[in-house]
């Protein structure tokens, strides 16, 4: 079988690990690096290749003539890119949001129908062990749950540049959200039913529209209730910036990651999957009220990092296609997880409740 020749569009933190995991599938072949500036060429330095370069997607398209796609660009880009990569035949796999308005990505998905190929989104936590640990250990807590999560980023430096970028088309609690907002929907299996968030700009680096530091708050069918925050910036807070925790009537568990909470990790890629351990409590009480149970801890040391996730993500991509893996519901949770993201931002711009 000849190998699946892939077009890599986005040569930044994920368009350069998602390389690096063809680069060493045979299954893939990748025919070229696509990039506006040098980083493209920094790629072909460290992949140790001579992989063809291009400034212009649609030329990049035209000539490389892939039978696959992998969008690792601003997600201002995204529904355009894809849109063109599906009308050329491509499959797709292609970084989070899937695009940067509901209705943007509707298209996408309608047009995945239409021409039978596969989009996968890449949600990195639902290929993470520990996550899926977490989730399945949230499922025995009874209902209703409290979901308290937050992903705050002292970013500085280059990852300045990239939030910045970044905030051009979204906020932090879009960007990033998607990804919790997904992770509270598989814990509850419950339907959302509002949505209030609150966010504060607080630079002048970013549009007079955005705000760079975003907190989201979701109700629940089930009684269930969650929280995540999100804040990119020099000025952010590095003190509990790190928190995952889900309780209900039975106990809690709480993803406890010494090392990746530590001060100066805030704003490390490879740090923001990282749980190393798991903390399950058990609220059982006898009739002095004292527990009955010790903690359970769930070692997590042997977790894959930031690059085997980015592998085992296009393991799956690869399966998709060749196993022709139905992507409905994949897609259907990329969609929902979008509507309730940007729910929250008209919260935030409205100051009102939204109900979903």
């Amino acid at each position: 079988m000849n190998p699946i020749k892939i077009l890599i569009v986005g040569c930044g933190n994920m368009g350069a690990s998602h390389a690096a995991a063809y680069h060493q599938m045979p299954e893939f072949e990748i025919c070229g690096l696509v990039a506006r500036g040098e980083s493209k060429n920094r790629l072909n330095e460290k992949l140790k290749s001579n992989y063809p370069l291009f400034d212009k997607y649609e030329d990049a398209l035209a000539q490389s003539k892939p039978d696959a796609v992998c969008i690792s660009t601003y997600p201002d880009t995204h529904e355009e890119f894809a849109l063109k990569a599906l009308e050329a035949g491509c499959h797709i796999f292609i970084e989070k949001p899937l695009a940067d308005t509901v209705t943007g990505c509707e298209r996408i998905i309608q047009k995945a129908n239409e021409t039978g190929k596969k989009v996968v989104v890449g949600y990195i936590l639902r290929h993470h062990p520990s996550w899926i640990k977490f989730i399945e250990e949230s499922q025995k807590l009874g209902k209703p749950l409290v979901m308290r999560m937050n992903l705050n980023q002292q970013s500085h430096g280059y990852m300045w540049d990239v939030h910045r970028n970044l905030m051009k088309s979204l906020s932090p609690i879009v960007d990033c959200g998607v990804h919790y907002i997904d992770v509270m929907c598989q814990m509850t299996r419950s339907k959302p039913l509002s949505v209030t968030a609150i966010g504060a700009r607080l630079t002048d680096d970013i549009a007079s529209d955005n705000y760079n530091y975003g907190q989201l708050q979701i109700r629940f069918e089930d009684g269930s209730v969650g929280w995540y925050e999100a804040g990119w910036g020099p000025m952010i807070s590095e003190t509990a910036f790190f928190i995952k925790d889900v309780f209900g009537p039975k106990g809690s568990v709480s993803i406890v990651a010494k090392d990746a909470g530590a001060a100066g990790k805030s704003d490390d890629v490879d740090s923001h999957t990282k749980t190393e351990s798991i903390r399950v409590h058990h609220a059982a009480i006898n009739d002095q009220n004292e527990f009955l149970q010790a903690d359970e801890w769930i070692n997590m040391k042997d977790e894959p990092n930031h690059q085997e996730l980015c592998n085992r993500e296009q393991s799956y991509f690869l399966k998709a296609i060749q196993k022709d893996i139905d992507l409905s519901n994949h897609l259907l949770d990329a969609l929902n997880s979008l509507k309730i993201a940007f729910a929250c931002d008209e919260s935030v711009k409205s100051g009102k409740a939204i109900k979903l």
